[in-house]
């Protein structure tokens, strides 16, 4: 079998690792591995990108923008999982489930990953815009519970391995949910103005919970119909997931309630309706390391490769 080699950089994040334990058990592919002294050599990295077929940058924006910079070899398809290229127009998105977009994934080179908050809200408003029942122009609000391992090492480090030195108020302060990005100026907004055809950028809050993973992203509605919004989900995604990891549940409430780690550890998402006439909560549910980073990244991998998107996947 003639294997292809996948060069992951930046293999020791939160992202990277995922996606190293998800290939470990496939055997038609080559993970090169560069030994702990090289990890950040920039004369191995270099070699390693080029001699690549498919490279995951699972870095910082600035890291990801200078290994772009390191790859010299036109066959080498890139994913960044960093913001830096979400919303440049030589990328293509990586959220194939999107109209025409897994026929343009499959023929690029250059693939920017979704951001983790985006994912939930693209997949909810985009097809909305698009089938004419969100207008461009509308103000939208929406909020986001996302598990702790969203903020990287740091984040982790203050969740799990409490410092002697921390006060009662600070260890307090981690059991509840912690809204960020007061300012509205969350990294993920332009990508979602950009792809879902926006003119204004929602009302945005996303809200650290204390899990480890999982992501529930809502948008809330006032007078919307959710008959025909229901529809337009079920066509898109399907109810089985047909075509992709995204899938329609319609009502997924456990007991009249939505817990956000509900597809912590699995690789699919999944899109439910709520409400009434006058109020709606439109819901995509799913793991911010899964289908929000490290999941996604590997789905267009083997849609790049032609393979099932969903191998080495884990759907719920």
């Amino acid at each position: 079998m003639n294997r292809k080699k996948v060069f992951i950089d930046g293999s020791a994040g939160t992202t990277g690792l995922r996606i190293r334990e998800r290939l470990a058990q496939r055997d038609d592919l080559e993970v090169i591995v560069l030994p702990e002294e090289l990890r950040k050599d920039p004369s191995a990295r270099m070699e390693a990108l080029n001699s690549s077929d498919v490279a995951m940058l699972c870095l910082p924006d600035a890291a990801a923008i200078e290994a772009i910079s390191m790859v010299e070899n036109p066959d080498v398809v890139v994913i960044d999982t960093s913001t830096a290229h979400r919303t440049n127009d030589s990328w293509e998105y990586g959220f194939p489930e999107l109209d025409g977009r897994r026929s343009r994934i499959a023929l690029s080179k250059r693939i920017a990953n979704p951001g983790c908050h985006a994912s939930g809200f693209i997949a909810l408003v985009e097809p909305l815009v698009r089938a004419g029942l969100i207008s461009r122009d509308e103000m939208l609000c929406s909020f986001s519970l996302t598990g702790y391992s969203g903020g990287g090492k740091k984040m982790i480090a203050d969740y799990e391995g409490a410092a002697p030195e921390e006060s009662a108020t600070d260890r307090a302060l981690l059991r509840g949910g912690r809204q960020y990005a007061l300012a509205q100026a969350h990294k993920h907004l332009p990508e979602m103005v950009k792809v879902c055809s926006l003119e204004k950028a929602p009302c945005f809050s996303p809200i650290v919970v204390p899990d480890y993973s999982g992501m529930e992203v809502v948008i809330q509605m006032h007078g919307a119909d959710l008959n025909a919004i229901s529809d337009v989900y079920r066509s898109v995604y399907g109810e089985d997931g047909r075509g992709g990891m995204v899938r329609f549940v319609g009502d997924a409430s456990e007991g009249g309630m939505l817990s956000s780690s509900a597809l912590s550890g699995f690789d699919d998402m999944e899109i439910s309706v709520h409400g009434n006439a006058e109020r709606g909560l439109l819901v995509a549910r799913f793991d911010n390391l899964g289908k929000g980073a490290s999941g996604a990244a590997i789905q267009n991998m083997n849609i790049v490769l032609q393979v099932p998107e969903d191998t080495g996947l884990v759907r719920r």
